[in-house]
């Protein structure tokens, strides 16, 4: 019986800390680690048991970081996103985005919008970058913008379609690299009965042989959803 497809996601964590075992500044591990993420999400993409990776960029709570690395993670993503949006188009994946854009930058901001539209129709693959990104602010961000007309009657399909996308499948699988053993608000809604893997590497050194294994170990665990 073929195996369904699935939505995977993944905490990049360890990317300060490869930088400072090289001696480099904190924003040059971000820079690796985008760098690397090439080669991963590559992998989702023809990976015929991955429809949907999800990649956590950066958090609400990130923004307590120092002006200087921020101010260079927005200029790495930016031209991250303008380096890719050929390729991302001429793969045929659907580009979306997840959390918040009226705080980044405003050429990144469009950035973002603009490739989304670009990429609306495609369905072979989606790549869901979050930034700006975190699970109790989407879930304040969507109670906010459900009509008060239906307060009354609010259940879990209410709410579910005022999420920044509603249409996207909960999330199979998380990854968490560099040995961080918590789940930081990250789509707490959708990650309710996620299978997680808490990775010891630092996400720059993870390649797609990793990634292969974290979905043959995700197989082999038996999904009961409270039944």
């Amino acid at each position: 019986m073929p195996k369904n497809k699935i939505h995977l996601a993944i905490i990049p964590d360890g990317n300060r800390r490869w930088a400072k075992k090289k001696l480099l500044k904190p924003w040059e591990g971000h820079q690796q680690a985008l760098d690397n993420s090439r080669a991963l999400i590559e992998w989702c993409r023809q990976e015929p048991r991955i429809a949907t990776l999800t990649l956590w960029g950066f958090s609400t709570e990130n923004w307590d970081r120092s002006p200087e690395e921020i101010s260079q993670l927005m200029r790495i993503f930016e031209q991250y996103l303008k380096d890719e949006r050929k390729q991302i188009t001429a793969n045929k994946t659907r580009f979306i985005h997840s959390g918040r854009l009226d705080r980044l930058p405003p050429s990144l901001a469009h950035l973002i919008s603009d490739i989304a539209t670009e990429t609306k129709d495609n369905n072979d693959f989606t790549f869901n970058l979050a930034l700006d990104y975190g699970g109790r602010d989407e879930i304040i961000r969507t109670i906010r913008k459900i009509p008060a007309a239906q307060h009354k009657d609010i259940d879990e399909t209410t709410i579910r379609a005022y999420f920044d996308h509603p249409e996207l499948p909960d999330i199979d699988l998380v990854i968490r690299t560099s040995g961080e053993y918590r789940t930081s608000g990250f789509f707490i809604w959708q990650t309710a009965y996620t299978e997680w893997i808490f990775e010891t590497k630092l996400y720059p050194e993870i390649t797609p042989h990793d990634l292969e294994g974290y979905i043959k170990e995700y197989d082999n665990r038996h999904r009961r959803f409270g039944r």
